[in-house]
């Protein structure tokens, strides 16, 4: 039996001990390696399932390791190639020609995004910096083509976009992930420079590799209606502030007048569920569980963020009426509400809306025993792609987007970089037509860690979200709440990992 195909089962098998690997996948490699033909591995799923595949592999690794002693008895060396002049001097010859061109580079993403938008935040400053290359983009969404529809016919992209969780769900079981980490080598690319919540989050997520890098992220800030503080005589929130602080201005700003209803805080459930500042997974990664009713910190984040607002005087009767939160619209258009924590983002999506308001933001504040660190930030993904037919001028791409000239074009649009350099932060909203508002809300604290988001996430998020609203508008108790969130999260796995 050959020693690469050992070091490619044992591969799987770290996959499987770390990250959600379907048991065919197991069962492929151990086919591949020659150590279980079809009727062994059926014996396997119908008897032991996971439990006897995950021995199988154990045993590979015993395996492994005596075939490692043998070579190196033999006098060859490790069992793995090293890295020697001459490969980084070919990879740098394969750079330099790159970086000549021509090439031609195909972005796609999955998420539905506009080509107007690709071109206004990317391809543009692309294909000015590097007129030697052809830069395109595929649409999808419903005037575009799907994932599937791309794959079914063998179309080339090599740059995948996605987010966190989605990049993980859509790319890896297809395959198309590529190890960028050598021609990060290769081309000296500084990571030191970036947001280190988002890249420990590539190394976690890659398994130690590097399948994407992220190019600009999106945290959480606060809100607020100036029009409302000053009707009231509230004085404005500040950068800084606890959130005690900002509860005593929610509790002035939360009341009944002239027969309209006005509420003090407001948030998106599923929004700051899924950045929370206490940077909790909705499922444990090495196990496939849900989080809800093992994780004590979920019930400090329920206190937060549903039992003080119910503490406001009237905020409970007017929930009830409701039979619902205080949304975007009735921040934005209905203007009945003080303070909204929302993405930063916003900003550029609602830019025509939010010109009807008198707004401004400050940053979330800190969680209390967490000071400086704001809410868990969603990094852009990009992710050069297996198929991808010249991956050093996919990288030399990538990097630029990462350079500091770029990220500077970025931050001027109002869009928070990834690179957290003050001379690139400085920047932040001079090109916006909001310009005179206070961005440095949007990276006044370093972002919490970033918890791994399961392929399943969207599903979980839901779940939790629904339970919490019952538990809030009383219709059970938050124990019952997260019991049932639980037995229900543990359901929609399986019949995820059914599909």
């Amino acid at each position: 039996m050959g020693i690469r195909r050992l070091v490619g089962s044992l591969g799987v098998l770290r996959q499987y001990r770390h990250r959600r690997i379907r048991v065919a996948r197991l069962a492929a490699a151990l086919r591949f390696a020659g150590l279980a033909g079809m009727a062994e591995i059926r014996t396997i799923f119908n008897q032991g399932g996971i439990t006897m595949l995950a021995k199988k592999m154990s045993g590979i690794a015993l395996c492994l390791a005596l075939a490692a002693a043998v070579t190196t008895a033999c006098g060859r060396g490790d069992a793995a190639p090293q890295p020697n002049a001459g490969t980084e001097d070919a990879a740098r010859e394969a750079a330099k020609k790159a970086a000549e061109g021509p090439a031609e580079i195909v972005f796609y993403t999955s998420n539905g995004d506009s080509e107007e938008n690709f071109n206004r935040l990317y391809g543009d400053a692309l294909r000015k910096k590097f007129p030697q290359y052809t830069i395109k983009y595929i649409l999808s969404g419903a005037k575009g083509q799907s994932l599937e529809t791309l794959l079914a016919s063998k179309t080339r992209f090599d740059v995948f976009m996605q987010g966190p969780g989605f990049f993980e769900s859509q790319a890896y079981p297809a395959s198309i992930q590529y190890d960028m980490t050598a021609l990060i080598k290769t081309h000296q690319l500084d990571l030191s420079r970036l947001d280190q919540a988002s890249v420990e989050y590539v190394k976690q997520s890659s398994e130690g590799k590097a399948y994407f890098l992220p190019i600009q992220l999106e945290g959480m800030v606060l809100y607020y209606n100036k029009s409302l503080f000053d009707k009231f005589g509230v004085p404005y929130p500040t950068d800084g502030m606890t959130w005690e602080q900002m509860w005593d201005k929610a509790k002035l700003l939360t009341r009944k007048e002239g027969g309209v209803q006005y509420f003090g805080f407001g948030t998106n459930s599923s929004t700051i569920q899924g950045m929370n500042p206490l940077s909790i997974p909705l499922a444990d990664p090495k196990t496939d569980t849900p989080t809800i009713n093992k994780d004590e910190r979920w019930k400090r984040f329920y206190d937060y963020f549903y039992e003080q607002p119910n503490k406001l005087p009237g905020y409970q009767d007017a929930i009830q009426a409701i039979k619902g939160f205080p949304t975007l619209d009735m921040f934005v258009k209905d203007q009945t509400v003080a303070i909204f924590a929302y993405q930063s983002g916003l900003i550029n999506v609602w830019e025509e809306q939010l010109k009807a308001l008198n707004w401004d933001i400050v940053a979330l504040p800190p969680m209390p025993g967490q000071p400086g660190v704001g809410s868990m930030a969603t990094p852009k993904l990009f992710g050069i792609t297996s198929m991808a037919k010249d991956k050093d001028a996919a990288m030399i791409a990538i990097q630029y987007l990462l350079s500091d000239e770029h990220q500077k074009e970025l931050a001027r649009k109002g869009i928070t970089p990834i690179v957290t350099t003050d001379a690139v932060k400085k920047e932040l909203g001079k090109d916006s037509v909001y310009k005179d508002r206070n961005w440095n809300a949007l990276m006044h604290y370093k972002f919490a860690p970033l918890a791994l988001r399961p392929a399943y996430y969207s599903q979980l998020n839901a779940i939790y979200q629904k339970h919490f609203k019952a538990a809030s508008l009383g219709q059970t108790d938050l124990n019952s709440a997260l019991r049932a969130a639980e037995e229900e999260s543990v359901k929609a796995i399986a019949e995820f990992k059914n599909k």
